[in-house]
């Protein structure tokens, strides 16, 4: 009994001790806000969003962001710009992105706005705060980069991680170049989206075809959301063009292309941004009637290829994760940016903006598509034609069911097919 009482009496000071001691509590370190201003009901809205959650995961999963010796986890907060439906104002995705920094606080930006002028819009904006911005899909205006270049100051924290109109054009007429060589085409008709970057590109495209010697047969420009592209597919059979280059980022280019394929129209449908095109469901859409249809997803990774070691790793991850390979612009961008931030902030040790700016200018990383690295002036990632030298594109053509990566050469998984009522 003595021994019980004993017992209990040690018991019940241990308790009265503890209740006296200082409470401490270990609170979970702050999380790093991105804020993703995206347009979610389309492909370069929701891919983008995909590509940051994972990488945002895979990082978290390993204790976060190192800051200044202290580990962080990423937080992710997306806001619907409704950018890209018809109609929507710029200064609702202002609105948009002015929300993610004062209500939901985020620390960067990174994906949109997605619609080139709505970017462009948000530039002085992104200034005002002094946010860092990394662009990660759908803006492709040669306009956001050259900003940045000619008012460096105001525009630095400004950053696009992912291929623009200049360069694609480039890469369209190298195809094109070979398909003259080896077709002898020669009539080159054009459509596009009424929209900022299309409009902007369908002018660049028609004065290059011209200086290069092709015949410019016509120039098509549709509104957004338009559903019926017949007039402008006869006359491109009329004046007997070989290639339709198509600039459209609306899901209704999947009714363009059938069309094309019921008409039988002996013209090759290569989409410089063509995003029902780019999508692993395209061929279903169109019940295999997109067969043939070629398409500039950007950036590799958002096709199957070897580009690196790690695209494959990130195109299996992201198949496993959302259940949907890789679907266009916007999936491997926008998981790089994550990591590429990431290595900035922990470079710099610091959130401030001014320093990740600093540790951004220094990037030097391969990743998904290749050796990644910014203009130093204009914040523009650096492109090339082998990932070994930059951030390489990628064109694909749907071959029996598949997405095949034509170009560029050096991770090429097969060659440009023409349809059976092409061939001479």
């Amino acid at each position: 009994m003595k021994t019980a009482r004993i017992k209990m009496l040690v018991i019940f000071v241990a308790a009265v001790l503890m209740m006296l001691l200082p409470v401490q509590t270990v609170q979970a370190a702050k999380p790093i806000v991105l804020g993703l201003p995206l347009s979610t009901a389309f492909l370069y809205g929701w891919a983008a969003e995909r590509g940051v959650k994972l990488a945002v995961e895979e990082i978290n999963a390993k204790g976060g962001v190192d800051v200044g010796g202290e580990k962080r986890p990423l937080a992710v907060e997306v806001i619907d710009t409704r950018d890209l439906e018809p109609g929507v104002p710029v200064s609702d995705a202002l609105l948009a992105v002015e929300k993610l920094i004062l209500d939901k606080k985020a620390d960067f930006i990174l994906g949109g706005p997605v619609r080139s002028e709505a970017a462009l819009a948000a530039m002085s904006l992104l200034s005002k705060y002094k946010k860092v911005s990394i662009l990660t899909t759908g803006v492709l205006t040669p306009a956001y980069h050259a900003q940045v270049a000619k008012n460096y100051d105001k525009f630095k924290y400004c950053f696009r991680i992912h291929g623009e109109a200049q360069n694609l054009v480039g890469e369209m007429f190298a195809n094109f170049g070979e398909l003259k060589k080896k077709y002898g085409f020669n009539n080159l008709f054009i459509i596009a989206q009424d929209v900022s970057h299309a409009r902007g590109a369908a002018e660049v495209m028609e004065s290059v075809a011209k200086k290069k010697g092709w015949n410019v047969t016509g120039v098509e420009i549709y509104p957004t959301g338009a559903t019926d592209f017949s007039m402008g597919l006869l006359k491109a059979k009329k004046t007997k063009s070989e290639i339709i280059n198509i600039w459209m980022d609306m899901p209704e280019s999947a009714i363009l292309l059938k069309q094309w394929y019921e008409m039988k129209l002996p013209a090759l449908p290569f989409g410089s941004t063509l995003a029902a095109a780019e999508q692993p469901s395209f061929w279903k859409a169109t019940d295999g009637q997109g067969e043939y249809t070629l398409c500039n997803v950007v950036n590799a990774g958002n096709a199957p290829s070897e580009a690196t070691p790690w695209t494959m790793k990130f195109y299996n991850a992201y198949a496993k994760r959302w259940g949907v390979e890789p679907e266009g612009l916007g999936s491997s961008s926008s998981y790089m940016a994550v990591y590429v931030l990431r290595d900035a902030i922990e470079s710099a040790g610091s959130l401030d903006s001014d320093k990740v700016v600093t540790a951004l200018e220094k990037t030097d990383i391969m990743g998904v598509y290749g050796r990644l690295r910014f203009d130093p002036k204009s914040h523009q990632v650096i492109p090339a034609l082998d990932p070994k030298d930059g951030a390489v594109g990628s064109i694909l053509q749907w071959q029996n069911g598949k997405r095949v990566v034509v170009y560029p050469k050096s991770i090429a998984t097969g060659e440009i097919k023409l349809p059976p009522w092409m061939k001479k």
